[in-house]
């Protein structure tokens, strides 16, 4: 499982390369740290469902970077000042599949007041462990079953066709059991915080070539994703090797363990 995981955020940073995040002085000072999740969604969904125009222009007034990466990063339908771009955007979206999907999306997350109410508990909880971290804007999206989360320039975007529940007809045929299963509605917010930490402490190249410090990279992200939500989301080996290293060195920050790999 922590393989298989850490290959789809390896996926993604690779994708989000670019983002160049770093561990920086926040812009939230001592405030408190409020999350509400923007509903980009809506206004995608509203236009692939309808096509109506206005729609598309707000998603380009006023979305014009997570549209461009939608488009461009995650469907590859080409680029957004192609004039035929929003035709072949619009026109991949009437897939009986993905229109289906559209409308489980609008019924599953009318709002989404519970998963504000987590993210903005764990990145308070965040916030406290790492001050000098530059918090994201959160954002909705709707995607074509690729990538849950995408991550760039500052932004988190939460493909919501990736969490519509274990039993969803689509996955049901097209993902294995295990993998269902984090397919979820209250996974949105530790894979929310999974991605955003390994873009603040990614391997280097070099490192990645080593499945064992892969794996027990990803085992401390997930046992500080455990702590930030103050559940056990995540259980195996490498968690479990985690804890055994915070027992042991009682002093030891989170940044401190997140750069145990990288100070190699």
């Amino acid at each position: 499982m922590v393989r298989r995981i850490y290959g789809i955020l390896l996926v993604v940073m690779i994708l989000c390369v670019g983002c160049e995040w770093q561990l920086k002085p926040s812009n939230h000072g001592d405030e408190d740290v409020k999350i509400a999740v923007e509903r980009y969604d809506r206004i995608e969904g509203l236009y692939l469902t309808t096509g109506d125009y206005s729609a598309l222009q707000q998603m380009y007034t006023n979305y014009p970077m997570q549209t461009r990466m939608l488009i461009e990063d995650m469907l590859h339908l080409g680029k957004v000042d192609d004039p035929e771009i929003n035709g072949k955007f619009l026109r991949f979206f009437q897939d009986s599949t993905l229109q289906a999907m559209l409308q489980q999306v609008r019924q599953q997350f009318v709002d989404m007041d519970d998963i504000n109410a987590d993210l903005t508990a764990a990145f308070t909880r965040l916030h406290e462990e790492l001050p000098a971290a530059e918090l994201p804007v959160i954002y909705a999206q709707v995607g074509s079953f690729d990538q849950s989360i995408v991550i760039g320039n500052g932004t988190l975007g939460i493909s919501l066709d990736k969490y519509l529940g274990a039993d969803y007809p689509f996955y049901q045929d097209n993902y294995p059991d295990d993998q269902r299963k984090m397919m979820v509605r209250s996974m949105i917010v530790p894979d929310c915080l999974s991605f955003y930490l390994l873009s603040l402490y990614p391997l280097s190249l070099e490192q990645r070539q080593s499945q064992e410090l892969r794996d027990q990279h990803m085992g401390r992200i997930q046992w500080v994703v455990n702590r930030l939500m103050g559940r056990k989301v995540f259980g195996n080996a490498f968690v479990l090797q985690a804890t055994d290293v915070m027992k042991r060195q009682k002093d030891m920050s989170i940044d401190q363990l997140l750069r145990m790999n990288q100070q190699k």
